[in-house]
């Protein structure tokens, strides 16, 4: 009983954990996940992105990042900034104001909301009498002008929202001062456009949607002059020095008209439909901005030809003889113009056009020859093919890192040198203490190499297998290329492309060393590269060869997909990672897990038929290990054939809820139970013999089994043997340690399965004098059954010092420590239900921490972190951090298994963001809170990537246009402000914009969680599909 008893509390320790863990939600990478609204500041600077879940982000130069979050749900509908100051005002779908500040405290700015309004009519008016459609933000800094779809333009005060009424410019004011005829003609409809007069802030321009145009003296409160159009008006444009007002209307044109007191109904100067003379779609919004040459520049959305390119996202540049018809994969929500910011210059001298996109956000160079895009430093587009893996890697030398950059940047000349114009306010956080790689595994078969050294993440680099296979596409073709001569003059701009050539061409594994230069990454149909790293072009051959996993067993039949053919003969690659190899696995099911150890020159493979070793220096097959169970027939059922075991699933289904609830009526009077039936064992996991095993079980289960368990505990059921999946290969792990005796340690190879099986393989390396010369041996040396058969998502080896063995080729680059090989290694395997340690070589059971009996939760993540102290520099302990299936994120100590701390991080319905997870090597991670948007957190107090920006609208700005230089600064290590919650705390969970995920679970899951009634767990996002790994070798940190 003694196991059972509390440990003293310890107050030494306490204060030491409290230096070292501390949980914070640090900032979002990547593009906000559905924008609704832009808007920008020309005095500060600074962009704004709302989007549909109510959030505001803020953004200036890199590192100068801010977010908030309104108490409403509701989508973001409109974005102003008011002039000169650092505020801005947001109208959200449900016909709400709110006003932000950026203000002050501590040196930095912060985001706050100080207030919000509702427009309300009288009593007994219809709701669109109110109803917000357009907000001006006058140049006094005190008031908004606010059209309505009745027609009323509304006046409030700012920052109080009053309104004052007897300022009203109603619709029945202006109908009155119009002449007779224009009376007849026109209906009012709903305010369209509100300008203020660029000189003279006492006018102002209201634009109604049947194509009236007015132009109001708000001091004599009367109409100056009016202009009619036959077309329902989109948006209206007025020109910098007062004299020309453009309008854009619904059938495709635009009108220019003259603004003169002479004349009180103009005629337009020019009409011009730019796609006709066919039926076009409507311009919804245009600028006409002024140059010193003379030369204006007309730039729209829409307008395009409606039968053959009504479905084109387009925004069309016009100057000096030049047009160009920007063409976007996703639908565009908004653009502006970064202009003259000076509002008494002569000229508007646009310098770049900022596009927000549904998923991307595109910054055209307008100064440049050829109007090229600008790279952006932030908002990537995560997902311009969905996020399908992904791996992190710490600490990168800066031999690899400038080599990867110097790849990247020669896919990168297309881009402008522009330096990035959005560069309002000042980061003060510090440099990166080090440089950090974020890989990412994409659907197309692309791996995306991220720096994620600090708040910026920015694209170094990326590498496509496409090239090593035969597809519908040849890479080299280019399906958007159009002659000189075509009419629209389409040109496809931004990265998103969410169309694959081929689904099995997918990521789903990736391990790269960072001291050898040495890739690894694996895919959907079986396909495993290792790829090294060649500054050169380089045209060559890929060796293949097939492993079979089945083992010619018969009786079995591959039903999924079949698998890539290579490319025949010499391929040519571009520098950067270049495969040499190319295993194929049989059946060419997806892989599972992967490992790379680059000083033995060895790469491991599993999938749910079994796992290999191949020896990719000598190029050859070391051995195949085959763990498919002869009831698993769901394992030859590949992802694209799961519909024709629907039947099975459902048969399953039934059984496994009957069992449960038998069991549940059984075990009721022993205490609480685990959650929706998570089934389990807390059976011993043992070394076991090849046979015999289950009789020497059974009195120790019959035991156990009337024994009434404290409270602390719940009893959770077995699993049964017969389980789909138990070959299911989880987790790979290469250890030099003490395997057979103690007196002689050697390379090994570790295995985990879904079905609790540990197979450990001797290996034999030759020396470096006889690599090329002799084969690598391997010998199966133990065969470990979990009792409780849990999935084993994680193993490590401990040294004599309890320190986890060094990374390959780490202690040779003085990096670390060499292994202390003197005492004795002890082996931690982690399931999804416990931790257990064992000695080496006997494997005899040491420790263990049963999570699931007392917490009801599952480990779905595990990773080896060292947590450094913020108090002693020198000072740090490894320790294992863990994410469970409720999304919990907890930290447990090495060797001992005491649990430290314990932070909510994840919502528990997130599946898809619990799945996609990983942990970094000094305790932070990333996970998806939506298909386009990692979060970041830390769960330590040393290693902490924090923004620190300041933003003062006091300041001198030298609105300096931005030079075309050497590109992109480098993104400076900073987050957004943040909460904490140390050790200890129970914090609120923030309010952080997170979305459920749809993950990929197996057929089977999806439909027992369906008959349970267990809808909460699958997310809102129906059209993507993310398949996320699950073994230590991926998710863990290198």
């Amino acid at each position: 009983m003694r196991r059972f008893l509390r440990s003293g509390h310890d107050p030494a320790r306490e204060r030491l954990k409290r230096d070292l863990f501390q949980f914070n939600k640090t900032v979002e990478h990547g593009f906000p996940h559905q924008p609704s609204a832009l808007g920008y500041s020309q005095s500060l600077r600074i962009l704004a992105i709302g989007t549909r879940s109510g959030a505001v982000k803020l953004y200036g130069a890199p590192g100068v990042e801010f977010m908030g979050l309104h108490r409403e749900t509701n989508a973001v509908v409109q974005i102003h900034f008011l002039p000169g100051q650092c505020q801005l005002v947001t109208l959200l779908d449900d016909n709400s104001l709110h006003l932000w500040s950026l203000k002050v405290k501590g040196g930095v700015s912060e985001l706050q909301e100080d207030g919000s309004f509702t427009l309300r009519g009288p009593p007994g008016a219809a709701p669109s009498a109110t109803q917000i459609t357009v907000v001006l933000p006058h140049s006094s800094r005190e008031l908004l002008y606010l059209g309505t779809e009745s027609g009323n333009v509304f006046v409030v005060q700012l920052p109080a929202f009053r309104t004052l009424e007897d300022r009203t410019i109603s619709s029945d004011a202006v109908l009155q001062q119009l002449p007779e005829e224009a009376r007849q003609r026109r209906v009012f409809e709903m305010v369209e456009a509100l300008q203020e007069h660029p000189r003279n802030p006492d006018q102002v321009l209201i634009g109604y949607s049947r194509g009236l145009i007015v132009i109001w003296d708000l001091r004599a409160s009367r109409v100056l002059c009016h202009f009619l159009s036959s077309q329902q008006l989109e948006s209206v444009c007025w020109q910098r020095d007062g004299h020309v007002i453009v309008s854009c209307h619904s059938d495709g044109s635009y009108c220019q008209w003259p603004v003169s007191g002479d004349a009180p109904q103009p005629e337009p100067l020019r009409s011009c439909m730019p796609y006709g003379p066919f039926p076009c779609k409507a311009i919804t919004k245009i600028f006409w901005l002024t140059t010193k040459q003379g030369l204006p520049f007309t730039i729209f959305q829409g307008g395009m030809p409606r039968a053959s390119y009504g479905d084109r996202h387009c925004i069309s540049v016009i100057h000096d003889g030049q047009q160009t018809a920007f063409d976007f994969t996703s639908r565009v929500i908004d653009f502006t113009v970064l202009t003259e910011a000076d509002p008494a210059a002569a000229f508007d001298d646009p310098c770049a056009l900022v596009v927000l996109a549904e998923e991307e956000l595109v910054v055209i160079d307008l100064q440049a020859a050829g109007w090229p895009p600008v790279q952006p430093p932030y908002l990537a587009s995560l997902h311009c093919s969905a996020i399908t893996c992904s791996h992190h890697v710490s600490n990168i030398p800066l031999k690899l890192w400038e080599r990867i950059v110097a790849a990247g940047s020669q896919q990168h000349t297309h881009f402008s040198t522009m330096e990035w114009p959005i560069d309002g306010g000042t980061s003060l956080a510090p440099a990166p203490p080090q440089r950090d790689l974020l890989l990412t595994g994409h659907e197309d078969g692309t791996v995306r190499f991220w720096d994620a050294s600090g708040v910026c993440l920015r694209l170094l680099y990326k590498l496509s297998t496409v090239r090593v296979f035969l597809t519908d596409t040849d890479p080299s073709d280019s399906l958007n290329v159009q002659g000189e001569d075509e009419w629209p003059p389409l040109r496809k701009v931004g990265s998103f492309d969410p169309y694959s050539d081929d689904p099995r061409l997918g990521i789903q594994k990736i391990f790269l060393c960072k001291y050898s230069g040495y890739l690894a990454v694996a895919g959907t149909a079986g396909q495993v590269l290792v790829l090294e790293l060649n500054d050169e072009e380089a045209e060559h051959s890929v060796a293949q060869v097939e492993a079979d996993l089945l083992q010619d067993q018969e009786g079995y039949r591959w039903k999924g997909h079949e698998r890539l053919c290579a490319r025949p003969g010499p391929v040519r690659f571009e520098p950067g990672f270049q495969p040499f190899v190319l295993v194929q696995c049989q059946p060419p099911a997806v892989v599972t897990s992967l490992a790379l150890h680059s000083e033995w020159r060895l790469v491991a493979f599993g999938t749910s038929h079994g796992f290999g070793l191949f020896d990719h220096q000598q190029r050859r097959q070391v051995f195949v290990k085959c763990t498919l169970h002869p009831s698993d027939q769901l394992a030859l059922e590949g992802p694209l054939s799961r519909v024709k075991s629907l039947k099975k699933s459902l048969r399953q289904s039934f059984r496994r809820i009957r069992r449960s609830r038998v069991s549940s009526r059984k075990r009721r009077p022993a205490g609480p139970s685990g959650e929706n039936g998570e089934a389990g064992a807390p059976a011993q996991a043992r070394p076991r013999p090849l046979q015999g095993q289950e009789g020497a079980a059974r009195p120790e289960r019959a035991g156990v089994q009337s024994m009434e368990l404290a409270p602390v505990q719940r009893r959770i059921e077995a699993r049964s043997a017969e389980d789909s999946f138990t070959g299911f290969v989880r987790t790979l792990y290469f250890a030099d340690t003490y395997l057979r005796d103690s007196s002689r340690h050697c390379p090994s190879l570790w295995a985990g399965t879904n079905g609790g099986t540990v197979y450990a393989f001797a290996l034999r390396v030759p020396p470096a004098e006889r690599r090329m010369d002799e084969p690598v041996r391997a010998e199966q040396a133990k065969e470990i059954q979990l009792m409780h058969r849990a999935p084993v998502v994680g193993i490590l080896v401990l040294d004599g010092h309890n320190v986890p063995l060094p990374e390959p080729l780490e202690v040779a680059h003085d990096l670390s420590k060499s292994p202390d090989m003197q005492g004795g290694h002890q082996l931690l395997v982690v399931s999804e239900e416990q931790f257990k340690v064992f000695t080496l070589p006997k494997v005899s059971a040491k420790l263990k921490l049963k999570l699931t009996a007392l917490e009801g939760s599952r480990v779905r993540r595990v990773s080896v972190a060292h947590f450094g102290s913020c108090r002693a520099e020198d000072y740090g302990e490894h320790h294992l951090a863990v994410l469970t299936n409720l999304g919990d994120v907890q930290v447990v100590s090495l060797p001992l298994l005491k649990p430290q701390v314990r932070y909510s991080c994840i919502r528990r319905e997130d599946v898809s963001g619990i799945a996609s997870c990983v942990f970094t090597k000094y305790g932070q991670g990333f996970y998806l809170i939506s298909p386009s948007e990692f979060e970041r957190f830390s769960l330590s107090t040393k290693w902490l990537v924090e923004p620190r920006c300041l933003v003062d609208s006091a300041e001198t700005k030298s609105h300096s246009r931005p030079r075309n230089g050497s590109g992109p600064e480098k993104a400076l290590d900073r987050t957004r402000n943040s909460g904490s919650q140390s050790d200890g705390e129970e914090r609120r969970p923030g309010r952080v914009m997170e979305h459920a995920l749809l993950n990929d679970e197996r057929v089977l899951k999806e439909i027992q969680s369906t008959l349970e009634g267990d809808r909460g767990s699958y997310g809102d996002w129906r059209s993507q599909r993310v398949a996320v790994g699950y073994s230590l070798s991926n998710g863990g940190a290198e």
